[in-house]
């Protein structure tokens, strides 16, 4: 059954709700109510081309009345319900046919208020309305809507599963004698009989056996494949000589010990670091230009991604779109009426929007935000919650369609991509390092765990967040937890080389800020981190970078046992590495990583249940130019923000994402 039903105001003010059970009842009366949580995590982040939205138990579905700023919302337990969207469309009709001159002087008092001027020519505020008593009669005639589509909707089930009828009255005889079953007379065999039948049968076996090539000493009908009859020649088994591989020399003298000892870097030798350092240019590792910037407190922050600032040309395919579909629409009997019509509209602002009107623009938009690398999933959805926005809405004196479009347009992308929770990792990390703690117990250092597909970029991009971190005076653990790749291990431990010889703030080195722990390959990567974070808090390191074997998002074995990292070592951070040329592929490998990271999880217990991503890493940057679509997929299937973008091979090529420069990208041609 439906469990609560609302409209309220976009502004928050709830006109009518009704609750159809205690429970529901309850839970619309807290503050983390199905209907906050969705203006929270629908409506305000731009997720309106949803079919529903879920939260705690309930289905929510919504409908607007973009002209009135009106929301109808109804919700009920995830059983469905055949007639919810009927149910808002019929309501959001009579709703608005009954009340709506109230509903007018009502938002025209909401505006006046805004405005400065909270009371109206009436003398009404905006808070002295009664609506108990402006809407006393539509309790009525709402449980007759609601009365009818139940009963309808019962009827429907009683047609369609009603029992069909089936006559069993005795058919009359058949004259037909094809349709009397025929019977086949026994055959009796003998012992003799059974005796020649098997010799044939032996007889054909061998003629096969010969026919697929000669049989050498050492093959048997049993190794062949093919296995002897009883009283067969072949009866007697024989052994297969198994061929012993001969070992292959190289040249004349095979390599001695040490000639393998010189070959092996799997290790760090003595001396190697003093050679190495002789031996490395540090300014490749460190592009002077992409260096960040230190602010007066000594901190050191990474630079902003800067997008060339271009003509943009959206608006010149939106309106070839919209000019398109001009010229093919034909003209009416009353063309110089209708014409002096739509232009006298066009100039008083009277113009208001439909779907026809929007239907090709929105169109021009969704093949825009394709060429830009969004994800075709995400690029319907997005337009089709700016279409819901805008129909029934007006157009200004002078503004065109086109520009209402990519206005809204505009906001919605600044609205998805405006981060949800905190992008500042540092503020984070000390926060925790700070945190007092009982004398008993000891700091526990702050862990990030880095995960994603395969040859994304995640030990180079952890190597550029650890450069960040040493910059900042943290000391940082580097925890080899890809124990299948082979030379994952090696290439952590030459990162951590490297970034010991740079310097930081002006020092010679930074050797002892960083240090690699790694137990070798085939080695459980659970057990690893949990090892690495003990070992970091005995040793006072702030901060664990666990750096993960790739895999990909379909491969259940591997997926539980990231869950069971995860569960095992509660880390602070889960950061989804991803690639920014990923496209349609983002929305899959995004929601399917989450997904089974919260599954899982939950499923193998621990202190990390039910860990989702927090955050993600988007990789060759430098790549697409302008076409930074994958920021807005990933971001719109987690709701989670993007913490940094790698743009290049030195340990400085880190960048951070302004939302306004992102949206201008993916405005731009």
């Amino acid at each position: 059954m439906l469990d609560h039903c609302s409209i309220s105001h976009k502004g928050g003010i709830v006109l009518w709700s009704r609750s159809f059970t205690p429970a529901a009842a309850q839970a619309a009366a807290s503050s983390s109510s199905p209907v906050n949580s969705l203006i929270r995590e629908a409506l305000i982040e731009g997720r309106t081309a949803e079919d529903k939205y879920e939260k705690d138990g309930y289905a929510v579905k919504w409908s607007f009345v973009n002209d009135l700023e009106l929301i109808f919302v109804a919700y009920q337990r995830i059983l469905q319900l055949t007639y919810i969207d009927e149910l808002l469309a019929t309501l959001k009709n009579i709703f608005v046919k009954l009340f709506e001159p109230f509903l007018a002087t009502f938002l025209a008092s909401l505006h006046a208020a805004t405005s400065g001027s909270a009371i109206i020519a009436s003398g009404q505020s905006a808070a002295s309305w009664n609506f108990a008593k402006a809407f006393e009669n539509w309790d009525a005639v709402f449980d007759r809507i609601l009365h009818g589509l139940e009963s309808k909707a019962a009827q429907d089930r009683k047609a369609r599963y009603k029992p069909v009828q089936i006559s069993i009255e005795p058919s009359p005889p058949s004259d037909d004698m094809s349709t009397i079953p025929s019977q086949s007379a026994e055959t009796t065999v003998d012992e003799e009989q059974i005796a020649r039948n098997v010799q044939a049968l032996k007889n054909r076996l061998r003629g096969k056996g010969a026919r697929g090539g000669r049989r050498g000493p050492g093959r048997s009908d049993i190794g062949s494949g093919r296995e002897s009859l009883p009283g067969s020649d072949s009866d007697t088994p024989v052994k297969r000589k198994t061929k012993t591989k001969t070992q292959r020399k190289w040249g004349e003298q095979a390599p001695t010990e040490s000639d393998m000892a010189s070959l092996d870097f799997s290790y760090e030798k003595p001396g190697d670091a003093d050679a190495n350092r002789g031996s490395l240019d540090l300014n490749a590792l460190v592009d002077r230009d992409s260096l960040g910037t230190r602010t007066q407190n000594g901190m050191y922050e990474v630079k902003d991604w800067e997008f060339g600032l271009k003509d943009s040309a959206a608006d010149d395919m939106i309106s070839k779109a919209l000019m398109s579909s001009q010229t093919s629409k034909p003209t009416s009997s009353s063309g110089s009426l209708g014409a002096l019509g739509s232009l006298f509209a066009r100039l008083t602002g009277s113009k208001v929007l439909t779907e026809d009107d929007l239907k090709p623009v929105l169109e021009g938009m969704k093949q825009h935000l394709m060429k830009k690398n969004v994800a075709k999933e995400i690029a319907d959805k997005v337009c089709e919650g700016v279409g819901e926005s805008l129909v029934g809405k007006k157009v200004g004196g002078f503004q065109t369609i086109n520009a209402a479009v990519r206005l809204a347009l505009s906001n919605s992308l600044t609205r998805i991509l405006t981060p949800k929770t905190s992008t500042d990792l540092l503020l984070s990390i000390r926060t925790k390092l700070s945190a007092p703690l009982p004398s008993s117990q000891q700091r526990m250092p702050y862990s990030i765990t880095f995960v994603g597909v395969n040859g994304v970029g995640k030990s180079t991009n952890l190597s550029k967040v650890c450069f960040w971190l040493i910059q900042n005076g943290l000391r940082v653990l580097i925890a080899a937890c890809d124990t299948f790749r082979s030379g994952a291990v090696e290439q952590l431990r030459v990162h951590v080389r490297n970034l010991s010889m740079l310097g930081v703030n002006g020092a010679t080195d930074s050797k002892g800020r960083v240090e690699l722990y790694e137990r070798g390959y085939g080695k459980d990567a659970a057990g690893i981190a949990k090892e690495a974070i003990a070992y970091a808090r005995d040793h006072d390191f702030d901060v664990v970078l666990i750096d993960t074997a790739g895999r990909m998002q379909d491969n259940e074995p591997l997926m539980r046992a990231l869950a069971k990292l995860v569960a095992t070592n509660n880390p602070d951070k889960i950061i989804f590495v991803g690639e920014a040329l990923v496209g349609n592929e983002a929305v899959d490998q995004l929601t399917k990583f989450d997904r089974a990271l919260r599954d899982f999880s939950a499923a193998s217990g621990g202190v990390g249940k039910q860990r989702g991503i927090d955050g993600m890493l988007v990789t060759k940057w430098d790549t697409v130019d302008d076409k930074v679509g994958a920021a807005l997929s990933m971001t719109y299937v987690t709701g989670q923000p993007i913490i940094f973008v790698g743009c290049g091979q030195t340990y400085t090529d880190l960048r951070q994402l302004r939302v306004s420069n992102v949206v201008q990208a993916i405005l731009s041609d």
